[in-house]
């Protein structure tokens, strides 16, 4: 996995479900240490507009939303990506304002990760769970987020329905 899809999934990961229960896990102390360890401040601006990419990202992802679209449209406004020329290659210099630009860079991991992988990021189809994940199967027909977790979990309610069939 590499660094963005690696910004993605936390981000996206980061509201988990504990005991039946969605925790936002970019309240208080965890979101500012989230947003210093993936290169942010952890200011608490930061950590909003990070939470408003997350909420839209996942609406788009699920399909749920229409108007997620129109929300990333207005985080990334005034963004500008500037091609700056190195000894090895051309390097793009984001450009958004301070308290924008982790939550853009999560955006534009999205859109290069939707880009690559079409159709492989998609929400856990455990309706319990509430994570993401990057289906880097060859077949591209993982379901959970977790076979150890989530997949045991629905196969052993599948099988026991069919069992008291």
């Amino acid at each position: 996995m590499d660094g963005q899809e690696e910004l993605l999934l936390a981000v996206l990961n980061s509201a988990p479900m504990v005991e039946g229960r969605p925790v936002d896990g970019l309240d208080g102390a965890p979101g500012r240490q989230l947003a210093l360890s993936r290169g942010g401040t952890g200011a608490a601006d930061e950590v909003a507009q990070l939470r408003r990419a997350r909420d839209s990202i996942q609406s788009v992802v699920r399909g749920d939303d229409p108007s997620a679209i129109d929300e990333l449209t207005r985080l990334i406004d005034g963004t500008v990506r500037t091609p700056r020329v190195t000894r090895d290659g051309i390097v793009w210099q984001l450009d958004s304002r301070a308290e924008n630009s982790l939550a853009v860079r999560t955006v534009l991991a999205w859109s290069t990760v939707t880009r690559q992988y079409p159709g492989r990021l998609r929400a856990c189809a455990n309706d319990e769970c509430n994570l993401f994940l990057i289906d880097h199967s060859r077949p591209g027909t993982a379901k959970w987020c977790s076979m150890a977790t989530c997949g045991n979990r629905m196969k052993a309610r599948t099988h026991a329905s069919r069992s008291r069939s």
